[in-house]
C-alpha cells in the first residue's frame, strides 16, 4: 500500500467554555465598587449620628448652597461674611445664611451659660464643701447646668423634712440653706425664678379647697422670703411659682421625698429676656387713644422697684408676723 493510500488524521481541540461569556471578570471589579461605595455610605451615616446636632445643621446648610456657583467655581451668592456659600430659603439674601445667624445665637447662648454661671456653679460647689450651714445637707443640694440657667434643687429626705409636715413653714435648718445662699446669688445680675414642690399625697379637702397647689406656692414664697433676710435684692425675682406634684423627680411612690423640693433657677440672660417679653397682650395693643388707659394699667414694673417697699394691708401683716400658715 503505498503513502497516498492513507487519509491525513487531523486533530481538532476545543477550548474549553469561560463562564460569563464576553465580558471576562469585569463583574468582579464592579462588585467590589459597589462594595466600596456602601461602606463608604455606612461610614458616613455612623458619622452622622455620633455628631453634635450644630455639626449636622451645618453640614445641611452647606448643601444648600447653590450648585452652579460652586460648579463653576465662583464666589457665592450672598454677601454676608459667612464662609458657607448660599443657605437658607432666600440663597440671595444679603443679610447673611441662615446657618450663620443660628450658629451666632447657638454661640451667644452658650457664652452667657457658661461664663458667668458655670462661676457661680463653681463657687457654690465650694461654698457647701466649707460652709456648715451646707456642707451637713450636701446630699439634699442638687446644681446642674441647663439651657435656661443654673438650677438648684433643695430636697427633702426621710429623716430631714425641709418644711414642717403640710405647712409652709421652713424648719430652721432650711432658712440657714437659704440665708446661705443668697450672698452667692446676689453677686450676678442674673433674674431669678423659684418654685415650689409637693409629693403626691392628697389633702382630704381634695382639690376644690386647700391643697398641693396652694401648698408649694406659699411654700415658695416663704422661700423668698428667707432669701431676702439672708441679704438677696428683691428685685431679683422674676416669678415665683407653685408647681404641686406636677414636676416629679422621682415618681416611685406618692410620699417620695425627693419630689418635696425648692428649686432656684438662675435665669441666663437671655432665658431671662425671654420671660420678660412673654407679655404678648401688652406687645399687641395698638397705641390708640382707648386702648391707652388699658395699656398703661398692664404696664410690667421695673424689675428695681422692689415689692418690698409696698405697705401690707394690716391682715396681711398680722400673718406675715406671726408665721401662720395660710391653711390652718
Amino acid at each position: 500500500m503505498s503513502k497516498k493510500d492513507h487519509a491525513a488524521i487531523v486533530v481538532k481541540k476545543k477550548k474549553g467554555g469561560k463562564h460569563g461569556g464576553h465580558h471576562g471578570g469585569s463583574w468582579k471589579i464592579a462588585y467590589a465598587d459597589f462594595m466600596t461605595a456602601m461602606m463608604a455610605f455606612f461610614l458616613v451615616m455612623w458619622l452622622l449620628s455620633s455628631a453634635a446636632p450644630e455639626t449636622r445643621e451645618q453640614i445641611a446648610e452647606y448643601f444648600k448652597m447653590p450648585l452652579n456657583v460652586a460648579l463653576a467655581h465662583g464666589d457665592k451668592s450672598s454677601l454676608s461674611h459667612s464662609v458657607i456659600p448660599g443657605g437658607g430659603e432666600d440663597p440671595i439674601s444679603q443679610q447673611g445664611e441662615v446657618l450663620k445667624k443660628t450658629l451666632d445665637k447657638l454661640d451667644a447662648r452658650k457664652q452667657d451659660r457658661d461664663d458667668s454661671l458655670q462661676s457661680l456653679l463653681n463657687k457654690l460647689q465650694s461654698l457647701i464643701q466649707q460652709d456648715p450651714r451646707l456642707s451637713n445637707f450636701q446630699s439634699n443640694l442638687r446644681l446642674s447646668l441647663t439651657d435656661n440657667g443654673l438650677l438648684i434643687q433643695i430636697t427633702d429626705s426621710q429623716e430631714r423634712p425641709m418644711f414642717k409636715i403640710g405647712s409652709r413653714e421652713p424648719e430652721p435648718y432650711m432658712r440657714a440653706i437659704l440665708q446661705a445662699l443668697a450672698p452667692a446669688l446676689n453677686e450676678l445680675p442674673n433674674r431669678i425664678t423659684l418654685s415650689g414642690h409637693t409629693d403626691s399625697l392628697p389633702y382630704a379637702g381634695g382639690d376644690a379647697a386647700y391643697g398641693n397647689w396652694e401648698l408649694s406656692a406659699d411654700r415658695a414664697n416663704a422661700s423668698r422670703r428667707a432669701l431676702i433676710s439672708g441679704g438677696l435684692a428683691a428685685g431679683k425675682f422674676v416669678r415665683i411659682i407653685g408647681m404641686a406634684d406636677s414636676v416629679s423627680v422621682d415618681s416611685s411612690g406618692q410620699d417620695n421625698p425627693l419630689n418635696r423640693r425648692i428649686t432656684i433657677l438662675v435665669h441666663s440672660k437671655t432665658s431671662a429676656d425671654a420671660i420678660l417679653k412673654e407679655d404678648s397682650l401688652l406687645n399687641r395693643l395698638t397705641s390708640t387713644p382707648q386702648t391707652a388707659p388699658l395699656k398703661k394699667a398692664l404696664t410690667l414694673t421695673p424689675a428695681n422697684k422692689a415689692a418690698a417697699d409696698r405697705p401690707l394691708p394690716p391682715e396681711k401683716r398680722n400673718l406675715e408676723k406671726t408665721g401662720k400658715d395660710g391653711h390652718q
